[in-house]
Formats: structure tokens, C-alpha cells, sequence
């Protein structure tokens, strides 16, 4: 073999390994996500859930305890809407309707940056149904205000919703939030768990935010719901535990990428104190 050849063939040898390299490095690339649900939980905890921005499938992030609030982007950790994060290898444990369950190692969660708001507009609109049983299938019901799937039942627990016409928002009695809205076949009053809407103390609504978000809704501004349904938990009255429909996080087409973040910068931080014993989530 002469000179030339040899310096081919050790340049075709070069190039294969770094194929090889570089395919090994794919396949250990951690499974990313955008987030666009960020919902609170009893005080001090959240959840988290995303899109695959590859896919425009929901996967959440699960631990075998629950996700502590310094995971949040406003603490150091890599959590906020809009946020791509990598969440590193998964395994999944996903169960019905909770099919987006995703285990995660927190410590390898790593935030990698905001998105821009015309791309994460899009990427809700890719994901987004215009029914909710188009989202969490044909077992939902409606039940009393509301709707629920039976236990193991469904066959999501996550999705994106654009309404029929504009949501509105209310603080009940109890401090609980909740939006009344449709989607042509359901007309429902559901609770809001979007964490931007609360102090920090996570029980206490923030009146300027929601009186914001109520002007922008009814002067029509686009809007797309990142819903889900709760873990299992059986009302008081009711019989059995169900899965109850909730808002996880709302988004306006006037400013796509609102965040935890910037609802702090604009707001300020608050431990405001009140009781909210009864969240089942």
C-alpha cells in the first residue's frame, strides 16, 4: 500500500471513531424538556412537567419523594417556564392516567436556557387540543363543576387546551382559585395550582397577578391551558377517589414566556400566611 493510500486509510479510521464518539455522546444526551407546567403542592414542594421539544410529548419529572420548591429556577435550582432544562437519564413509571412519569436524579437536572417566547408559543400550539377528552380520552366525565377520571383510568394525566372563547378567573371563600371555561362539550369551574399566582407561602393568591391576567383574558388575548388531572384523591361526599381536572399553568399569546422569575422581579417575594389544609395535591 503506498504513502497516500496508507494516509487515506488512517484518515477514514479517524473519522470513524469520531462517529463513534459522537453517536455514544447522543445516546447519553439526558432527555430535555421545556417546561410549561409549574404547579404548586403543599407548601415548601411543586411539580414540574414539560415538552419534549423533539416530540411535543409531556414528560414529568418524578421523585421517589416529592420535588422540593429549591429546585426552582428562583432558588438556584433549574425549573421555570419557558425554561429548556436537561433532566438527565430517565427510567419511566408511568402508570394510567399518569403516563408522562418520567424518574429523574434531581442533582442532574440542568438548566440550560429560556427559550425564546415565539418558540415556546409554538411548541404549546403543536401540542394543543381544542377538546379535553381529545387530551385525557373518552373515560372523562363530567362531575358535578367539574370533571374527573375514575382511578387508573385516562390515557394522560398532562396535555395543553386552547378554550371556547374566554376563561375566567375567581377567588373563592377559600382562597382557592379556580377558572371557569369550556371546550365546547365541557363548561367546568376547575381549581388553579400555577404557581406564578401564588405567594410564596404557596396558599396565598396574588391579587395584581390574577387581576392582570383577568383584564388580558377578557379583551380576548389568546390564551392555551396546560391542564391535568391530580393524583388520586377521594372528595369529601364522594364515594371513591378520582383523578379531578386542574390548571396547571396559563398562557397568554401576548406574553407566551411569563415566568416564576419575572413574577418575583415585578411582585416582589412574600410569605404571606393563611390555611389552605385541603389541597389534595
Amino acid at each position: 500500500m503506498g504513502f497516500f493510500a496508507r494516509q487515506k486509510q488512517a484518515y477514514v479510521q479517524r473519522l470513524s471513531k469520531r462517529d463513534a464518539a459522537m453517536s455514544f455522546l447522543k445516546e447519553k444526551q439526558g432527555m430535555r424538556i421545556v417546561v410549561n407546567h409549574l404547579t404548586r403542592m403543599q407548601p415548601g414542594y411543586i411539580c414540574v412537567a414539560g415538552l419534549n421539544p423533539g416530540t411535543c410529548l409531556h414528560i414529568r419529572p418524578v421523585l421517589r419523594g416529592r420535588l422540593s420548591r429549591s429546585l426552582l429556577r428562583t432558588e438556584g435550582g433549574p425549573f421555570d417556564i419557558g425554561a429548556l432544562v436537561d433532566i438527565g437519564e430517565t427510567i419511566s413509571e408511568g402508570v394510567a392516567p399518569e403516563v408522562e412519569d418520567q424518574a429523574f436524579t434531581a442533582w442532574k437536572a440542568t438548566y440550560l436556557r429560556d427559550v425564546a417566547p415565539a418558540a415556546f408559543w409554538a411548541l404549546l400550539q403543536a401540542s394543543a387540543q381544542r377538546r379535553l377528552d381529545a387530551i385525557f380520552g373518552p373515560d372523562l366525565q363530567q362531575t358535578g363543576a367539574s370533571c374527573s377520571l375514575e382511578m387508573g383510568k385516562g390515557q394522560a394525566s398532562l396535555g395543553c387546551l386552547i378554550p371556547t372563547g374566554a376563561p375566567t378567573l375567581a377567588v373563592d371563600e377559600r382562597n382557592s382559585i379556580r377558572m371557569r371555561f369550556s371546550d365546547g362539550a365541557f363548561t367546568v369551574s376547575a381549581p388553579v395550582t400555577d404557581l406564578r399566582l401564588f405567594h410564596d407561602d404557596q396558599r396565598s393568591p396574588r391579587p395584581e397577578v390574577i387581576a392582570d391576567l383577568s383584564r388580558r383574558l377578557a379583551r380576548g388575548v389568546p390564551v392555551i391551558l396546560s391542564v391535568g388531572v391530580s393524583r388520586g384523591w377521594t372528595k369529601p361526599g364522594d364515594a371513591a377517589p378520582r383523578h379531578w381536572l386542574q390548571i396547571n399553568s396559563v398562557h397568554l399569546g401576548d406574553k407566551p414566556l411569563w415566568n416564576q422569575m419575572e413574577v418575583e422581579q415585578t411582585y416582589g417575594r412574600s410569605s404571606s400566611a393563611s390555611d389552605l389544609d385541603d389541597i389534595p395535591f
